[in-house]
Parts: C-alpha cells; sequence; structure tokens
C-alpha cells in the first residue's frame, strides 16, 4: 500500500525535528553533513521516531542543496549528501512499517535577491534527481517562505516524477502567506499543480497552527498536512529554545485532525516524546471527511484630553498609576484603535503604551499613532523602542523624532527577535543592548547625541524597563533589574503575572528599591488563550488553578470572559494592595475588558480612602 492509499482511510503520524536533536548532541555545524560525517546518529534519530510509532519519516536532507551547503563549502558534496541521507533512513525503516520521504527545502526568506529562480530552480533539480532517483515513497517540500519559489519547484518536479509530493508553505500569521495569499487559497492553487498533500509547516505553534487550519477547506482530490512548531520559540543564552509539553502537542494534534488534516508531524522543537504522546492521541482517530471552513476573518477599527505632565516614576511614587497597553494595528485601519485609545484615556488610564512591533511582526509605527493620539486626541501615550529594528543612527534618529513630538515617555526593551515573527530572513540589528539604550535615552537627557555631539537642548525623557518576574530563580531577574536601574531606568513595568504569589513574592524580592514597578495583568479570554500564553509564549507561566479554573467553563464565551475578568480582578486585589502601579495589558483590541479592570481599580481605591477615612 502507498502513501497515498494509507491516506485515504487513516490518519498517518510523521516525525518530527532533526535539528533540534543534533543540536542537543552539541552538533550545530551543518546537519546535512552528518549524513556522511556521522551517519550512525542521524539513523539513531530516525530510529528513534520510528520507535516512538512514527508512520512517516524524511530524509535528512531539508538543506542538502547546492545552495545552502555552499555555505559550508560542501557544494561538490550534494549527490554523495542526500544518497547517504537515502540510505541512512532506509536503514531505519528496515522491518518497520514506515513511509519514507525525501526532504527538500525552500531557499528564499525575506530577500529574493541573493539567488535567481532560475539558480534555485536548478539547485532543487539536481537534488531531487538524487532522491527521485532512491526509490522513496515521496517528496516533501516544506518551509517554504516565498510562494513563487514553492510553486515553480512544485511545477518542476511534477514534470520530473508521478511519486506522491507533499507541498507545505510556511505562514507569517495565521492563514496568511508572506504574500498576503490567504492560505486556502494557496492550498487549492498548490492542488492543482500537481500537489498530493497540501499544508503547512514551521514558524507557528500549534495554536496558531489550528488557528489557521479553522480557515482552509478539505481539497477536493488532495489530503491535508501540518508540522507545527513545538511553541514559539524563545532565545535563551544565545541560543533558540522551545517550550512545549508534549500532551499539549498532542491535545493540539487531535484539534488539528477535526480540521481534516491526515499527515501530521512536527518540526521546530519537537521530540520523539512529542510524537509518542501524538500517536497515542490519535490511535482510533478517523479522518474527517468534511467540515464547515470559518471565512477569513477581516479586521476592521475608533478615539479624549490632555493631562499635565508628570513623569509617571514621580506619581506611582506616591500614589495610583495605571498604565495600559493597546496594540498599534497590523493593518491600516485605525478607526477601532483610536476608538480604543480614547475609552481607556477617558476611563482613567495615564497613558497609552503601544509596542514596537512585538513578536516580530509589523504594526503600524507606534511614533505615528503616538503623535495621531496625543495631537489629534490630547491622548498621552508611552511608544516602545526595540534594540532590533534600528542601527544606531536609526535608534537616535527616532528618540529626535519622538522628543520633537512630545512624545516623552518611552520603554525601551531589547525586541523579540526576527526568527520569532513574519519575515525570519530579516536582519535583528541589536547594535545595542536594552540596558545600553537606556543609558543612551539618558545621555539625550543631558543633551548630549549617541556620539558625544552637543544636540543643542536636552531631551525629557521618562525611561521604562521591562522585568519578567516569572522565572524560577526571582533573584537574579532582580539583579539584572538593579543593573537596569544603574543604566538610569526611571521605573519598570512587568510581563503579566497570574498568581498572588507571585505578586507578594516580586514585592518582598523588591521593596529595598525605590524605583516604582508596574505589575502586569492581563485578563484570559479563553481556555484556548490560557493554554496558548502557558504552552507557547516565552516569559508568562499560568498556575494549575487558573489553568483549571479556565478549563471549567471552556466552550461557554460568556463564562470564560467572566471568569477571565474575575481572575484578573482577585489579582488586582493583590496588586493594588502592595504597588501603585499597575500595567493592564489589553487582549485582541477588547478593550472593554480593560475598561472593566480599570473601574474596577478605582472602586478599589474609593473603598481604601473609605477605610482610611473611617479609620
Amino acid at each position: 500500500m502507498g502513501l497515498l492509499d494509507a491516506l485515504k482511510d487513516k490518519v498517518l503520524v510523521a516525525d518530527g525535528a532533526m535539528g533540534t536533536l543534533l543540536y542537543s548532541y552539541g552538533l550545530e555545524y551543518c546537519h546535512e553533513e552528518m549524513n556522511i560525517e556521522r551517519p550512525e546518529i542521524i539513523e539513531k534519530i530516525h530510529s528513534q521516531y520510528i520507535q516512538a510509532g512514527a508512520d512517516v519519516i524524511q530524509t535528512n536532507t531539508y538543506g542538502a542543496n547546492r545552495i545552502k551547503l555552499a555555505r559550508y563549502g560542501l557544494e561538490f558534496k550534494t549527490a554523495e549528501i542526500n544518497q547517504s541521507a537515502i540510505e541512512i533512513a532506509k536503514r531505519a525503516a528496515e522491518g518497520h512499517k514506515v513511509f519514507i520521504l525525501g526532504s527538500i527545502g525552500g531557499i528564499r526568506g525575506i530577500r529574493k535577491v541573493d539567488h535567481t529562480l532560475d539558480e534555485i530552480l536548478e539547485a532543487a533539480r539536481e537534488q531531487a534527481e538524487v532522491l527521485i532517483g532512491g526509490n522513496l515513497d515521496g517528496l516533501l517540500l516544506e518551509t517554504y517562505y516565498d510562494f513563487e519559489e514553492l510553486t515553480a519547484t512544485l511545477a518542476m518536479l511534477r514534470t520530473m516524477t508521478d511519486m506522491p509530493i507533499i507541498a507545505q508553505v510556511s505562514m507569517q500569521e495565521p492563514g496568511v502567506l508572506m504574500n498576503g495569499m490567504k492560505l486556502n487559497d494557496a492550498l487549492k492553487q498548490l492542488e492543482s499543480l500537481g500537489a498530493d498533500v497540501v499544508g503547512v509547516n514551521c514558524r507557528l505553534g500549534p495554536y496558531h497552527t489550528i488557528q489557521a487550519f479553522e480557515e482552509v477547506e478539505i481539497p477536493e482530490r488532495a489530503f491535508l498536512s501540518a508540522y507545527p512548531n513545538a511553541s514559539l520559540l524563545d532565545i535563551e543564552d544565545g541560543r533558540v529554545v522551545y517550550e512545549s509539553e508534549v500532551d499539549y502537542f498532542a491535545r493540539a494534534a487531535v484539534e488539528l485532525c477535526k480540521e481534516g488534516v491526515r499527515l501530521i508531524g512536527g518540526c521546530c522543537g519537537t521530540t520523539p516524546k512529542h510524537i509518542e504522546a501524538m500517536k497515542k492521541k490519535l490511535a482510533h482517530f478517523r479522518p474527517v471527511e468534511k467540515k464547515a471552513a470559518k471565512p477569513h476573518r477581516e479586521i476592521v477599527i475608533r478615539e479624549a484630553e490632555p493631562r499635565s505632565f508628570e513623569p509617571l516614576h514621580e506619581k506611582a511614587k506616591r500614589e495610583r498609576s495605571v498604565i495600559v497597553e493597546l496594540d498599534t494595528p497590523k493593518h491600516l485601519e485605525i478607526e477601532k484603535f483610536i476608538e480604543g485609545a480614547k475609552a481607556l484615556y477617558e476611563a482613567g488610564a495615564d497613558l497609552i503604551m503601544m509596542a514596537d512591533n512585538s513578536l516580530a511582526s509589523p504594526r503600524i509605527s507606534n511614533l505615528a499613532m503616538g503623535a495621531i493620539l496625543k495631537l489629534k486626541y490630547g491622548i498621552r501615550t508611552m511608544p516602545h523602542i526595540t534594540c532590533r529594528d534600528r542601527n544606531l543612527i536609526g535608534l537616535q534618529s527616532h528618540l529626535m523624532g519622538l522628543n520633537a513630538l512630545g512624545l516623552h515617555d518611552v520603554l525601551a526593551v531589547t525586541g523579540d527577535p526576527t526568527k520569532v515573527g513574519d519575515f525570519p530572513g530579516a536582519t535583528s540589528v541589536y547594535d545595542v543592548s536594552s540596558m545600553e539604550l537606556i543609558s543612551l535615552i539618558k545621555q539625550l537627557n543631558e543633551g548630549i547625541s549617541f556620539s558625544g555631539k552637543s544636540l543643542g537642548k536636552k531631551a525629557n525623557f521618562s525611561v521604562a524597563a521591562a522585568f519578567n518576574p516569572n522565572v524560577r530563580v526571582l533573584d537574579r531577574a532582580v539583579s539584572r533589574l538593579e543593573k537596569k536601574i544603574e543604566h538610569g531606568a526611571d521605573y519598570f513595568i512587568t510581563q503579566p503575572v497570574y498568581t498572588k504569589e507571585k505578586i507578594v513574592e516580586v514585592y518582598e524580592a523588591t521593596k529595598h528599591l525605590e524605583t516604582p514597578i508596574y505589575i502586569g495583568i492581563m485578563p484570559l479570554t479563553s481556555f484556548k488563550n490560557a493554554e496558548f500564553l502557558h504552552h507557547e509564549v516565552p516569559g508568562i507561566k499560568l498556575s494549575d488553578e487558573v489553568l483549571e479554573r479556565m478549563k471549567q467553563v471552556s466552550g461557554n464565551k460568556e463564562e470564560e470572559t467572566r471568569v477571565g475578568l474575575e481572575i484578573a480582578k482577585e489579582l488586582l486585589d493583590t496588586a493594588t494592595e502592595y504597588f501603585n502601579g499597575i500595567y493592564l495589558i489589553t487582549p485582541f483590541m477588547r478593550y472593554e475588558l480593560t475598561i472593566e479592570l480599570l473601574q474596577y481599580i478605582q472602586q478599589l481605591d474609593e473603598q481604601n480612602k473609605g477605610v482610611k477615612a473611617n479609620g
């Protein structure tokens, strides 16, 4: 029975990441070269996935094309590396009912200028000739960010072979490719070009992959595939890491299969343990043949009074101060954002904070939206400034522009690496660290430019810094916080906290400092939202109690919202007792939730005033 016949009747489980395991062995050079230098390690990894229950494995040839191998001076070994990969996979699969796919990876990232399409196709042709000659069960085209490259490669391969071809795109955000094409339309086009299985892999974790497939129709002829990452990636000590519990990944696999996916494996961060857990969950799952795809969500979008300028770090030292975050739009319609900012400001927020392309995904410039809100509506704003997107020239220019516009509140952060976001091939600048940026901003406050020249006038920035208390060893985080104070940080804003105990722990660990801290509170909107935050977002962890409370009302939108707000209010009870500074994060533009929390804070403060007056 061939691969396509098997997919007619059952869901097949594929293997997981190769690179993740090679990294764990300390092998960080060219992974494909290991086919000829350390074949026993590659065979061992294949065997581990087979023993974990994988029905499908792929050759270790993702980057085994002339263009990528040239980075290591190995282009002349292209055929040898691919041939060895075939032999290794077959040895591992011997005696097992396992299908073997020849992996061909995409070459283009965000930039198209490095190599012409003809050069890319020639490299793919050279590699494919070896893989096709190896009598495998199919070809796997994976991690293609450029749709033109994928369609051209697919069309070429279809003229070379009748063997099954799996064609997978990598999305920039759920349901949309880098060129703006809807995922459903892209998969239909791949099917029309002759792909037997169409799907997605890499970049997104389980949560967003499921979200994307909710909008995908079941193809007329082809089957659907999905190889999500274990989670969103994080950078730890300069290394890429993923956080994901295997049971969560397995449960997500069930949800993907409910959306019609029949071939499901894992990409970056997944291991044999993820595949084993998934295999058990899907053991008796029957393929879904019909479903109603959700329509693609087209985002729609609305505007208050100046207050006298006072640095927030001064206000928070003596009384309540509340910062509210509202992300700028990812599209060009700004009405709802303005409407939300106005409503939040009128409800009592001291200012509206705007991230600087968080998760490395482009949004409308926070400088532009900050200027509009201030100059047109009198709303005080705080833009984030990352070290990721601008070199020293750009950073100073940007800050000078903010000062000229009267936007004096800023948050200096490192910025999520570009690998996290919509353009994984884009360059992360990082000329300076967040601590160095704080120092440089304070240098502008002295009227001195980054190069030491006189600016002719002092800037007037109040500089906030980020503080993540959701760590195992809080003392280390506090030590880093103290270093930021040394560099000039005026106050701190924390990641969202989800336990009362953590709030008290932060207070006890920082009460020796005079620098104000704004405790982050973000209401949960659903159980899926809670699981996503807990399992996939670096720096955020929820307690078992919170997860269980959200799970109890899972599927009931009104109850999920009610419980999410209830949890947030309980946290505010504690946070307002220990800290003057509160930082409210607005989820998914649902600013009505944040307004309710603002009103709750005001009620608490009124009650406390009454108690003091009567006491």
